[in-house]
């Protein structure tokens, strides 16, 4: 691979079609998701291919993961686009007093991503493929459609709906004030979809330990494939009393914001499903690391959101695990998966296979070429 020439920095911010609500939008906590804020990279090596990769925050922070990508992305001009591992430690020591993890894992995520979308392109193979694909194909479900503001009515139709698409799994939110209503919902969506479908519940870290023990094992019989996120993210404790207490598996990571903090999650037996996100603990070359770590302690693995990375991901993972499916993100990117069987399917091209699009242009708020570091 050739060396680094330029890298474009974006801020992009993509209005959703209508704001979104969980259990801590209910109680008072947080406020609805409206928008998704994305810091795009693009890394052009000297051969004039060029690396498309991203990280995107929720709610706030994307001005600050746009002026530390300024900050720290000219370290990477002219350097050797290959020796990826070598880049990442050179960022991450170069954000150290930032932390290990949030903000500056975050924003290092979108630099990790497009040097991984560089590599692959440059070998002319998808990321999977590069990576050592088990599968071309990942079963995945669907987090849309099933939140808390949603009627009865519109999470069957739109569960049905998004099954007839060929998703293969429906995951709702919980978290209501009376625990019934959302045991109502949840015997409400099994209904419509039958009950060959995965279902799974998401609490949004919504409950204390007591709370989590006593709507979990009222809903343990009912089947579930997990129960995501009944405590704090990192109650890895409370998260270990409840996984050895119950026979549905517990579902949890993706709040998390580095490798260490996953790692300290698995080794306290927290859960049986784990769910990091790429962006938010660094990007692929973390990533691969969970993978090998899950696999050795057993563990089924649904990462959250980011489809668009971790269908790679998946495919390249020994075991089989789920692919979170959102459409949050298709406006920025030319490209769709194809959805069939319950699984949805890698493309052939090299690289993710994305393309920025002209709607992704559309929604930037700021945009700045670094070509050389001082």
């Amino acid at each position: 691979m050739s060396k680094i020439e330029t890298i474009l920095i974006s801020q992009i911010s993509l209005p959703l079609s209508q704001g979104f609500a969980d259990a801590k939008v209910a109680t008072g906590r947080q406020t609805a998701l409206t928008s998704v804020d994305v810091l795009a990279v693009e890394i052009t090596a000297e051969t004039g291919e060029i690396g498309v990769g991203f990280s995107y925050t929720l709610r706030a922070g994307g001005s600050a993961f746009y002026a530390l990508a300024k900050e720290i992305g000219p370290m990477l001009i002219g350097k050797d686009g290959s020796d990826i591992a070598a880049l990442w430690e050179k960022l991450a020591w170069r954000t150290n007093s930032l932390g290990a993890g949030g903000l500056a894992y975050q924003v290092i995520a979108a630099f990790d991503s497009a040097l991984w979308d560089l590599k692959a392109k440059e070998a002319r193979l998808p990321l999977a493929k590069l990576l050592g694909a088990f599968r071309q194909s990942s079963p995945v479900y669907n987090s849309g459609g099933q939140y808390l503001q949603a009627s009865i009515e519109e999470m069957q139709t739109a569960a049905k709906a998004s099954v007839s698409r060929g998703i293969g799994g429906i995951k709702m939110k919980v978290g209501q004030p009376d625990w019934r209503d959302d045991i109502t919902r949840i015997e409400a969506v099994r209904e419509a979809i039958g009950p060959d479908i995965a279902v799974m519940i998401d609490a949004n870290q919504q409950w204390s330990r007591d709370e989590a023990i006593r709507f979990c094992r009222r809903v343990d019989h009912l089947g579930l494939t997990f129960i995501e996120e009944p405590l704090d993210a990192r109650d890895y404790q409370g998260h270990q009393i409840l996984t050895l207490a119950l026979d549905t598996p517990v579902a949890s990571g993706e709040m998390l914001t580095s490798y260490h903090e996953i790692s300290e999650m698995v080794l306290q037996k927290g859960v049986r499903v784990l769910q990091p996100d790429a962006p938010r603990i660094g990007g692929i070359t973390p990533f691969l690391r969970v993978i090998e770590l899950a696999n050795t302690h057993k563990l089924g693995m649904a990462p959250h959101f980011v489809m668009e990375q971790h269908i790679h991901l998946m495919c390249v993972n020994p075991t089989e695990g789920w692919v979170e499916h959102f459409d949050w993100l298709e406006p920025l990117f030319e490209e769709r998966f194809k959805l069939k069987d319950g699984r949805i399917w890698l493309n052939t091209d090299h690289g993710f296979g994305l393309t920025l699009s002209d709607k992704a242009r559309e929604f930037t708020l700021n945009c700045e070429k670094l070509e050389k570091y001082e």
